[in-house]
């Protein structure tokens, strides 16, 4: 049994949708599960319309039209006229439709989670009907009913017992009879009301339903041959990683590599289940295997850039030391307010630690630390983390920048830059 994710870019038009159908042709005699994303750039269309309803502004109805238009221009290319995904796709943007039509009253955080996650809805109505269209036999799955959270509005805790107690007694009776399409990203709430897993959560989607089917391998699909050393949107000369081992990919995504979603390897790696990173276009192509016993081998350092990083100095209103006691009621302050830190540092009267800038969430923290601590911050930055460096690399990238932040050890280094 095999577990497939594709993300956005690969779905992000006709085109792709049917580059996927010609892809997962290819296994047609494996059991397949496979997790797909929001098309595109939908995802970031949701959050500016979840801002526009929260701030009511001139433009929601505008940005609305446009997420749907960009789905029936894709449908149209798809389908012929009175294909029954119209209705199933234009049943989906009802979710928005009622929801848009109040005025704002719920916390930002659960409005965000019951109109963004309709992304993910759309695109796998879309997906499983072309499957099918072309002759591939496919069910479509609602993930809300099997993956179980918590009530933490845009970052779901998984309940794994009952998820998975759920995915075993219904999902591999559905195998046996074809594939199965269902969503990336989302999760339930036990009063039925839609959660996010976190930005980019559907890799970790797929790990879940693997770990808990015992799947032979999790792929995902992506528009690079695999992990590279760097982005290569910003550099020019990265290499393909061709193996990683466990703890080494999950160094990478602690620090922010994005072709994998930080929570994705944790669960394979309990469960010894191999992530594949191939590329949607060449499926032929070997790519890149996170597996136990994979033998890391570096020719170049990793390269992880962040941009949008803020870093926050924080001190006592009396100029004390920054002791033990302190820095648990810091931390506690932004475990409640989810924001996730980067990198940290402590001298004795300060405390400063970077972290990516979310305007919502950084508004709530700032208020919360300045009732109790004089705080300073920098907004703007950048935050370069080098892995297997070597002393003259870190030099070359800190070279004319102003250095608000350095750490080194052995393996990784941490630059913030403005």
């Amino acid at each position: 049994m095999l577990v497939f994710k594709f993300g956005g870019a690969s779905v992000k038009d006709a085109e792709g949708i049917i580059n996927l159908a010609a892809v997962v042709g290819k296994y047609q005699n494996e059991q397949l599960l496979i997790v797909v994303s929001a098309m595109g750039k939908t995802t970031n269309a949701l959050e500016q319309l979840t801002k526009a309803y929260v701030d009511q502004t001139n433009d929601l109805h505008d940005i609305y039209e446009g997420i749907k238009q960009y789905h029936y221009d894709i449908i149209s290319q798809l389908f012929e006229s009175g294909h029954p995904v119209f209705d199933e796709v234009a049943n989906t943007f009802v979710e928005i439709d009622w929801m848009i039509e109040d005025e704002p009253h719920d916390d930002y955080d659960f409005i965000y989670d019951q109109i963004v996650s309709v992304g993910e809805l759309v695109s796998t109505r879309i997906v499983n009907a072309y499957l099918n269209k072309a002759g591939l036999k496919s069910q479509w799955l609602d993930v809300r009913g099997y993956i179980h959270t918590d009530n933490t509005y845009r970052d779901g805790v998984v309940q794994w017992e009952k998820t998975r107690a759920s995915i075993q007694s219904a999902i591999p009776a559905l195998l046996e009879q074809g594939m199965v399409v269902t969503q990336g990203f989302l999760g339930g709430t036990s009063e039925n009301f839609t959660t996010t897993l976190g930005r980019e959560g559907s890799d970790y989607t797929a790990s879940i339903f693997a770990a808990c089917l015992g799947a032979e391998s999790v792929t995902t699909w992506k528009d690079v041959p695999g992990i590279l050393n760097a982005d290569p949107k910003l550099f020019n000369d990265t290499v393909k990683l061709d193996e990683l081992n466990y703890t080494e990919a999950i160094e990478m995504t602690y620090y922010g590599a994005t072709v994998i979603h930080p929570k994705t390897i944790k669960p394979l790696q309990n469960a010894r289940i191999p992530l594949l990173v191939k590329p949607f276009n060449h499926p032929e192509e070997a790519g890149t295997i996170i597996k136990e016993g994979a033998v890391n081998v570096f020719e170049k350092p990793v390269i992880i850039v962040k941009q949008h990083q803020v870093l926050l100095s924080i001190s006592t209103k009396d100029y004390s030391f920054i002791t033990e006691d302190h820095l648990s009621d810091i931390f506690s302050k932004f475990a409640k307010n989810h924001v996730k830190i980067n990198v940290m540092q402590t001298s004795a009267l300060s405390f400063s630690v970077c972290f990516d800038y979310k305007d919502d969430f950084f508004k709530r923290l700032l208020a919360d630390l300045s009732s109790c601590y004089k705080v300073k911050y920098n907004s703007d930055l950048t935050l370069i983390t080098l892995r297997h460096y070597a002393t003259n690399v870190v030099k070359n990238f800190t070279e004319g920048k102003t250095v608000l932040l350095e750490q080194v050890s052995r393996n990784t280094a941490q630059l913030v830059l403005k």
